[in-house]
Formats: structure tokens, sequence, C-alpha cells
């Protein structure tokens, strides 16, 4: 026989089961951070300062190295990692071939820690002089991004160099042996290339375009995890404002962090900031920019609308 008290308790059991799983997905048991040489992510890294913020939350941080952008972003689309930070080109790039992601956050660069370089001695003197030189680059990084509004700016056609699509690793051993003739990068190869090498700047970011840095996140992420999203921009936010600072701290974090030479990590600190900022209109339209620069060129498979996949944060919600 059916009781009353049979049907209160299954009911109670019933919506006990159906409430677990959403509570749950209320919290993660790790976050996984995305991180690569530039940017001062190693810093926050090394400073622990995620890892105390979540750990009272019960949650873990993992830290995944990237050579650079790209590749990070693709980790990001297929779901090995939750966040991260690149330059401007290679969300340009994910969205552009359907990815996952979404803007969170981002840093408004003074533009003087990418530049494109040659050797001491190279004949190179100006933009002009780029026509029919081998150029590297890490293809869909914000150094492609600068070599093409380079060349805009100089009046010549992507056509008018040969490109050298090379990882950050490749592209320094090429410099070094000089098979290529110019380099678009940024820090630290950039100063380790200056420091070493006594490579010669031609331009930096700011004399051709206005860059900027991204934090990206998985868009499932951002859809289950909006507070964690917005609790790791302003922890990141803070630590930013902390590093504006204290520059010989971070770039001691930084070059145990990484490895790289220290004098390298000091110029490349002392030339960055680390102010992060919503995504806001000023930086929606600079980064149109860039989306509309690589369809003309055919660069990317099809046109994007970067304001369609920012998430809007307001700091301190």
């Amino acid at each position: 026989m059916i009781t009353r008290r049979y049907i209160l308790a299954t009911t109670l059991l019933l919506a006990t089961a159906l409430a677990a799983p959403a509570h749950a997905e209320d919290k993660p048991t790790e976050i996984r951070i995305g991180t690569q040489k530039g940017g001062f992510f190693p810093a926050v890294r090394q400073r622990q300062t995620l890892e105390n913020a979540f750990k009272p939350l019960g949650i873990e941080i993992k830290w995944i190295d990237f050579q650079f952008g790209p590749p990070l972003l693709e980790a990001i689309n297929v779901g090995s990692v939750d966040f991260g930070y690149v330059g401007d080109a290679p969300p340009v790039f994910a969205q552009a071939g359907g990815a996952r992601i979404r803007y969170v956050a981002a840093v408004k660069s003074d533009g003087k820690s990418q530049a494109i370089i040659v050797p001491k001695d190279s004949a190179i003197k100006t933009l002009a002089d780029l026509k029919g030189k081998r150029v590297a680059f890490g293809k869909g990084s914000s150094a492609h991004n600068l070599l093409v509004a380079a060349l805009e700016k100089a009046g010549l056609a992507w056509s008018d160099i040969t490109p050298a699509p090379l990882a950050p690793a490749d592209a320094t051993a090429a410099f070094v042996k000089g098979s290529v003739d110019a380099w678009s990068i940024w820090d630290p190869y950039f100063a380790l290339a200056e420091l070493k090498e006594n490579a010669r700047v031609i331009v930096l970011d700011k004399d051709v375009h206005q860059p900027n840095a991204f934090y990206i996140a998985g868009t499932d992420f951002v859809d289950k995890y909006p507070s964690l999203v917005a609790k790791l921009n302003a922890t990141f936010a803070s630590e930013g404002v902390w590093a504006e600072a204290h520059h010989e701290e971070v770039s001691k974090a930084q070059a145990a962090a990484t490895g790289v030479d220290i004098e390298a990590i000091r110029r490349f600190v002392d030339r960055s900031n680390y102010r992060t900022v919503p995504v806001d209109a000023d930086v929606i339209k600079s980064q149109q920019a860039v989306a509309d620069r690589f369809a003309k060129l055919g660069l990317i498979p099809k046109p994007v609308n970067v304001s369609d996949i920012v998430w809007k944060w307001t700091p301190g919600s």
C-alpha cells in the first residue's frame, strides 16, 4: 500500500537527486590555466597567488605551459585548458575557426614589448627595406599581426615578403644562424635577442597599431562558472596592480618560473604593463581592426565579429 509518508519520502529523495548535479557544477575541483613565457602569468604562478585565492573554495590550480598563443587557445577549444593569456591575433584565428572561446578581460599594452628586429649588421634600416626579405613570425600570434600592420603602414603587400612562420624556439635558431632576415617577436624572446645577439629594432608595436592582450576562457567554463571567471579576473587584476609597483620582485619571480635570463626578464618587465580591464568598446574596436586586417588579406577563413564572443565582466561584481 502506498502511504502518504512513502510519497513524501520518495518526493524528497527525488528532489535531492535532481538537485545534486546542479550543486556539483557550481564548483569544479580544478581550474587549468594556460601560460607562456610572455605576460606575467609565470610570476603569478611562482607567487602561488591563485592557489591561495582558490584553496579556501576547495579548488586546485593546474598550470599548463605553451610556447605561444595559438596552441594554448586550441587547448581551451577542446576543453583541456579552462583559462589563459594571449596576444591580439590568436583569438581572431580561433574565432574564425569556430573555437568555443570567450574574451573575458583585456590588458591594454603600451606597445613596447614586441618588435620587428634584425641582426645588428643588417642592411635593413626601415620597414620598406623588408621588401623581398624572409621574415620570421609565429603564425596566428600577436607577432603575425604586428608584421601585417607594419607592412600595411609601409605600403607593402604581404606578397612583398617571404613569410617564415616559425614557433619561438625555431625562430630563435633561424635568427641566430642568419636563415631569416628579420623577426617579428615578443618578449622575453625580443629582450633575449637584444642582449645576446645585439639585435636591432626596426619598429615597435606602438609605432604601427594599438596592441592589446587578453584573458580567454572556454565557452563552457564561462557558462558554468561565471563567478569563478570573475574571481580569476579580479585576482589577476590585483596581481597586476601589485606588479606595477614591484618590478624587481616580478622579475625575480618570472625568471625563477621560466628559467629565462633575469636581465632579459628585467628589460621585459620594465617595458610592460599589467593593468587588467574589462573588454570595453575601445578594446573591441581595436580588436575588430585586427580581425578585419586578417580577413582582408585572406589569412583567416572568414570575417568575424569580435563582439560576438565577448563576456561582460564588471569588476567588483
